[in-house]
């Protein structure tokens, strides 16, 4: 079947979308204005990146790995589990909450342990429990990462100290570590609890029977540099640098930051600069435009063997809203054969059409025919001709 493809730029619809010509400068953050040597700046509706210096080199994630170690344990896991702490768990090495071997602790607790201080011990002991040993949990890390898309993503630890096995580094890319935000904290069922754990700023608890306490506090500094975040989590090793991940929200827009080998000892305030400058980049150019709605005039397609129809109308149902920038260019491309057979059923997909922003698809939806069309025969063109004759 050959296919008939109509190009509707909307660019061309000034007075409606502005936003597609450049009307307004955009203010540009260049490269050698970011200290992270892998940035990215992610629409958290969407997961549009909208920013990114080398957004897709593989580089060690430090402590960033943690938010997929407590995903994964709200998840499958039940925070009022008792762990038991093995001595493999007592032996990592700083940062550590300092468990000891045979002692015992509410899940619960650990996850505060592992999130606000970033406690390395605490992380093997819930891996342990959770997934079995770590080698299990890794597994079941690498499995979820595969469901997210994370391409270029392969985990080893639960806790992101640096490590190498005979598949690869424990790494990931900005990019990908942006999208882990994302469904962290926009569409795991279990995003709230992970949510209110990353706000926390101080937790106390006891080990299991009581004899030790703790207290711990929250180190991710961002929490109160800037209105709107939801969450977030640091990392250094010597491999990775320091590293950043979080999540803001801010008039009803989410915005995602990754960053990864953000400066070395002595440099530890450059992930703050970057974060700033990264959110503040998104909050001053982007706004919520309509690209797609029901007045979108999709093409009519010629019929063959239809009864008292050679065309059928065709509509779009989807509504598409998402944040633009000034120099975004949207076209919409629509996909629909030349000519359809008859029958053809009311709403039935005819073709699809096709989003594209500053010429990358985005997104396709469904064309649907807007009526039905019965299919000529034998016997309509015998009734057709008896019709003809008797009146």
């Amino acid at each position: 079947m050959r296919y008939l493809s109509t190009i509707v730029v909307i660019c061309s619809m000034l007075l409606n979308y502005p936003w597609c010509v450049g009307l307004n400068e955009k203010k540009e953050i260049k490269e050698n204005q970011l200290y992270a040597i892998s940035a990215v700046l992610m629409d958290g509706d969407t997961g549009r990146i909208l920013y990114e210096k080398n957004g897709s080199e593989v580089r060690a994630m430090a402590s960033t790995t943690k938010i997929m170690t407590l995903i994964l344990t709200l998840e499958y896991g039940n925070t009022d589990d008792i762990v038991t702490v093995s001595s493999y768990a007592a032996k990592m090495p700083d940062v550590q909450l300092g468990i000891k071997k045979g002692e015992q602790y509410r899940l619960k607790d650990l996850l505060y342990s592992l999130m606000l201080e970033s406690h390395n011990d605490s992380a093997v002991a819930i891996a342990e429990h959770v997934g079995g040993d770590v080698e299990g949990f890794a597994a079941m890390m690498n499995k979820k990462a595969a469901e997210l898309g994370l391409k270029n993503t392969y985990f080893i630890t639960p806790n992101g100290l640096d490590a190498t096995d005979d598949k690869g580094k424990h790494s990931t890319t900005a990019a990908d570590l942006a999208l882990l935000m994302k469904y962290c904290t926009m569409e795991s069922p279990k995003k709230d609890e992970f949510i209110s754990i990353c706000q926390t700023m101080q937790y106390s608890f006891t080990e299991y029977d009581g004899t030790r306490s703790f207290s711990v506090t929250n180190r991710n500094s961002f929490l109160t540099m800037m209105d709107g975040l939801i969450a977030g989590k640091t990392g250094f090793t010597t491999e990775a640098g320091y590293c950043y991940v979080a999540a803001l929200e801010r008039d009803q827009k989410t915005y995602i930051i990754a960053l990864l080998g953000c400066g070395w000892p002595n440099n530890k305030t450059y992930k703050w600069s970057d974060s700033k400058k990264l959110f503040n980049y998104g909050i001053d150019n982007y706004d919520y435009e309509m690209i797609l709605d029901n007045s979108f005039a999709s093409p009519n397609i010629r019929v063959k063997d239809g009864i008292e129809k050679s065309y059928i109308s065709t509509y779009v149902s989807d509504n598409i809203s998402m944040i633009m920038c000034d120099e975004d260019n949207v076209r919409l491309e629509s996909e629909i054969p030349e000519v359809i057979t008859a029958p053809i059923s009311k709403d039935a997909i005819v073709g699809k059409l096709n989003v594209y922003i500053n010429d990358e698809l985005f997104t396709s939806c469904n064309i649907y025919s807007s009526e039905s069309v019965k299919k000529t025969s034998y016997l309509y063109y015998l009734k057709t001709v008896v019709d003809c004759y008797i009146f």
